[in-house]
């Protein structure tokens, strides 16, 4: 089936198909072809060009884009989109004056989700999920990672991570499973044997079970230690599990180091940065994901993405979405706060939450630019002149159609 897209007024993100990550320089660059039709055959980007070069065809289906733009749909690639329910109380705790380090002292948080987790069925769990990554897609996203964390057991870490499994074949998009078994330490367990239980019980049965894709790993003071995410991640190379880190959330105590040292995917919040973490980030491949709804939400820094991108690292965008640190799921608005409070250039912004964001998840061989050959995951907005609207209405949806 051939679906033709006419008069767009921005093809936006064109690029050569070998193109996959960008750093330094090149973020600054967003390249675009006004006034543009599109071809699709098969659900494959064939062809593309300005309209005065459009070639005489006889599509299945015209689709008049005049007024409107087309982009490549967002990669969400730090989401923990598979919870139990909303932790509206603990908002109005942070509205009285509790920080998330005291809401989680007092048995709030990461614990809180996990209590309710574990007396909730996977068919809950997965009707919950299924809504929330339909709406997901109604504000653009057509791909996304989402992790486990809220099990804190054996099983509970499983159940999220068989969820997450079905999910995928309920949804027609990408979706990637994190395991994040060590998100935080249960109550009344102390930390090392919490560890040995990742490591010699949850690890093992992921493994053979095949339910993650990555090993994710909250290295942070009062939560884990360089020490331990050095043998958590040692142990997940046994099944091939990449690493894609929290860290430098609160802290900078070295977890940085550690997750590029192990070849991480991906360091994700980055909040809290010195400057030996900058040089650990200027050479090697890992990515710097900014999750500015975080930021937002809690009234902490924000990732100084903009120094990230000037020291040449490739930065990514994401929303964090969970129900107690980062409740919104749209990326719009991830590009708003990037450009209003971090300071990014809309283009900047822009090649963030499409290109770096799939490589963020390794997807960005078929999906992140409009190329020919890789798959149309695509936005279609709402009427907008020029991309930089998108950010500008920072809390909008400009999304009219998504094409996955």
């Amino acid at each position: 089936m051939q679906i033709l897209f006419e008069h767009i007024v921005q093809l936006v993100q064109v690029r050569p198909a070998d193109v996959r990550l960008l750093r330094g320089e090149p973020m600054n660059r967003l390249p675009v072809i006004e006034n543009a039709y599109l071809l699709i055959e098969d659900g494959i980007i064939r062809d593309y060009g300005p309209m005065d070069r459009k070639p005489a065809d006889r599509p299945d289906r015209r689709i008049d884009a005049s007024g409107r733009l087309v982009l490549p749909a967002w990669t969400d690639s730090h989401t923990h989109t598979v919870f139990p329910a909303s932790r509206y109380g603990e908002f109005m705790d942070k509205i009285r004056g509790l920080s998330y380090e005291e809401i989680a002292a007092r048995g709030g948080g990461i614990l809180q989700s996990a209590k309710r987790l574990a007396e909730m069925s996977e068919d809950e769990l997965l009707e919950g999920a299924l809504a929330r990554v339909h709406e997901m897609m109604r504000y653009g996203t057509g791909a996304l990672e989402i992790k486990s964390g809220y099990g804190l057991s054996v099983e509970g870490e499983l159940k999220i991570l068989r969820v997450i499994q079905r999910l995928k074949s309920r949804v027609p998009i990408p979706v990637k499973a994190t395991f994040l078994g060590a998100h935080a330490v249960p109550a009344g367990m102390a930390r090392a044997d919490y560890v040995r239980l990742v490591t010699d019980e949850m690890l093992p049965e992921v493994g053979r079970q095949g339910l993650a894709d990555y090993v994710d790993i909250f290295c942070e003071k009062g939560y884990f230690t360089p020490d331990d995410t050095v043998r958590i991640l040692e142990n997940a190379a046994r099944y091939g599990l990449r690493a894609k880190l929290h860290v430098n959330q609160f802290t900078s105590c070295g977890c940085l180091q550690t997750a590029v040292s192990h070849n991480a995917l991906s360091v994700d919040h980055l909040e809290e940065m010195k400057p030996e973490d900058f040089d650990a980030l200027q050479d090697a491949d890992t990515i710097a994901t900014g999750l500015p709804g975080c930021s937002f939400f809690l009234g902490i820094p924000y990732a100084p993405l903009k120094r990230m991108i000037e020291h040449g690292i490739p930065v990514a965008l994401a929303t964090d979405f969970n129900p107690g640190s980062a409740p919104s799921f749209n990326m719009n608005f991830m590009l708003g706060l990037a450009c209003i409070k971090g300071r990014l250039t809309p283009e900047q912004a822009i090649n963030a939450a499409t290109l770096n964001a799939a490589a963020a998840l390794e997807l960005s061989d078929e999906m992140g630019s409009i190329a020919r050959g890789k798959k149309a995951r695509l936005i279609l907005t709402k009427p907008l002149n020029h991309y930089g609207e998108i950010p500008y209405y920072f809390a909008t949806n400009p999304v009219d159609e998504i094409f996955v």
